[in-house]
């Protein structure tokens, strides 16, 4: 188990490395989960060791809530006052996520479409 977080702590690694280097504007982390669903496709997916791994740390993923959650009670003062413009940002930016995931489904719907109506015309012209 220790190899796969040592292989989960060097894609982030990696990935915050591009982050300076290039001046992506996505997080080292992100880049480096990036690279290791890359990776993981090359190797055909994970391992029975990387996926019991990765249960175990889904296991803690609650523990990285507490931080915001004690960030927010130490400024509940700001929160009350500015409760209003906080609500229709995360309103605004939830709508906007949900879009763009909508509008990326659809993209990756059609590019897989020529795919599928190409394997059915072989499969039609191969009967005749």
């Amino acid at each position: 188990m220790l190899r796969t977080y040592l292989v989960l702590l060097s894609c982030q690694a990696v990935g915050e490395l591009l982050h300076h280097v290039s001046r992506l504007p996505l997080s080292g982390p992100i880049i480096g989960m990036v690279l290791l669903l890359i990776f993981l496709q090359m190797a055909g997916g994970g391992s029975e060791p990387f996926n019991l791994a990765g249960q175990s740390i889904l296991r803690y993923l609650p523990l990285f809530f507490v931080p915001p959650g004690v960030g927010i009670m130490q400024h509940i003062a700001l929160m009350r006052t500015m409760w209003l413009p906080t609500l229709l940002a995360l309103i605004i930016s939830t709508t906007l996520a949900m879009i763009s995931g909508a509008i990326v489904m659809q993209s990756v719907k059609r590019l897989q479409r020529p795919h599928r109506a190409g394997a059915v015309l072989k499969t039609v012209g191969s009967g005749d």
